[in-house]
């Protein structure tokens, strides 16, 4: 039992019909062909809905195999001489997942109870219908809500807290003392409370800083594979309700951050920053510590923040700066060679006479 989570293709085909309905919108065209997935459009077949969300791959739509298209709305008038069918959606990324839906079922979880080589502490508690994987360690004080998965070769530590129908992938890991509300998932690789990064010098070289806070993982949480969230120094770090961090991500000790928010692969969060509710960071963006993000902010894939981000502001760049200001910058940058030039040019006319003029007006 190593309880990946895994979906398959349904045998049976489906009806655009049956996805207009599910969607609720109308056939926008004629026809209504049986199809058995959802494809990239550029990769769709003759029993294909080709899923087109982005204007750089119309092209590829118009030249594609596909029976019948799923359209953002914002895209559909460049498609008014196609004669496929189509579903013309407000956003087709998120109709995607109602799509999916129709097309893939789940494996069969394994059954519940506990894999009998798995390491169980005598006090551990657990709860109605939970499932422990193969190899699985649960030490001393460990409580595990009803419904709640745990994966084969997880470690869940000393006194951790897990909510009801939590999922903990394989070989995951939970330090001592985090909390997990419920509906939290915690994919293979992810170390939840780790030790913050905390050290003071001293004469005989740099001294541990004991970190003694929590970690706290609210409801409906997801944090991906390889993704570390270091546990509080003497508070705790929390991410709020709703919050998904994608795979690879840096969490410092003692942040805290708003319910709701997007925080994509590679980001670095140092200490004690505080971010928002609602908030965006992009992919490879680094914040600095003790920094403040305000609610429904967005920080740009590879933006390098040094100083507070207020409510409702887009930032990109380093150091991170307004988006307009950002924009201005570049498009300067990108004229640098030709004002060089220019410069180059009016230093040569100015040092000969004979080009600049100057000659001529000093001698009248």
């Amino acid at each position: 039992m190593t309880d990946f989570p895994h979906l398959v293709a349904h045998k049976e085909s489906v009806r655009l019909s049956t996805v207009a309905e599910h969607l609720e919108v109308a056939i926008a065209g004629e026809g209504d062909p049986a199809l058995r997935r959802v494809a990239p459009v550029g990769q769709a077949g003759p029993d294909d809905l080709g899923l087109l969300a982005a204007r750089g791959y119309l092209e590829q739509a118009r030249g594609s195999a596909a029976a019948a298209l799923l359209v953002a709305r914002s895209l559909a008038e460049d498609l008014d001489q196609d004669p496929r069918p189509r579903l013309v959606v407000p956003d087709a990324h998120a109709a995607l997942g109602k799509v999916l839906a129709l097309f893939h079922r789940p494996v069969q979880e394994s059954a519940t109870g506990v894999h009998p080589t798995a390491v169980l502490s005598g006090d551990v508690v657990l709860g109605n219908g939970v499932a422990i994987g193969a190899h699985a360690v649960l030490e001393a004080g460990v409580q595990i809500g009803d419904g709640t998965r745990i994966g084969a070769l997880a470690v869940v530590g000393r006194g951790v807290c897990i909510g009801r129908d939590c999922r903990v992938l394989p070989q995951a890991t939970l330090y001592p003392g985090a909390v997990l509300g419920d509906r939290v998932i915690v994919h293979s690789g992810a170390r939840i409370g780790s030790d913050g990064f905390g050290y003071v010098p001293s004469p005989k070289g740099l001294q541990k800083v004991p970190q003694v806070g929590r970690c706290i993982l609210e409801d409906d949480v997801e944090v991906g594979a390889n993704t570390t969230i270091d546990r509080g120094s003497i508070g705790d770090t929390r991410i709020g309700a709703g919050t998904k961090v994608d795979n690879l991500v840096q969490i410092g000790h003692n942040v805290t951050v708003g319910a709701h928010t997007v925080i994509v692969a590679q980001a670095g969060i140092a200490g004690s920053t505080q971010i928002g509710k609602g908030v965006q960071i992009g992919g490879q963006a680094g914040l600095g510590g003790h920094l403040k993000v305000g609610d429904r902010a967005r920080l740009s894939g590879q933006a390098g923040v040094t100083g507070d981000v207020e409510e409702g502001q887009t930032v990109m760049g380093f150091p991170a700066r307004p988006r307009t200001e950002f924009l201005r910058t570049a498009a300067a940058q990108r004229r640098v060679s030709e004002l060089l030039r220019r410069v180059r040019d009016l230093e040569a006319r100015l040092e000969d006479p004979a080009t600049s003029g100057l000659g001529e007006e000093a001698d009248g």
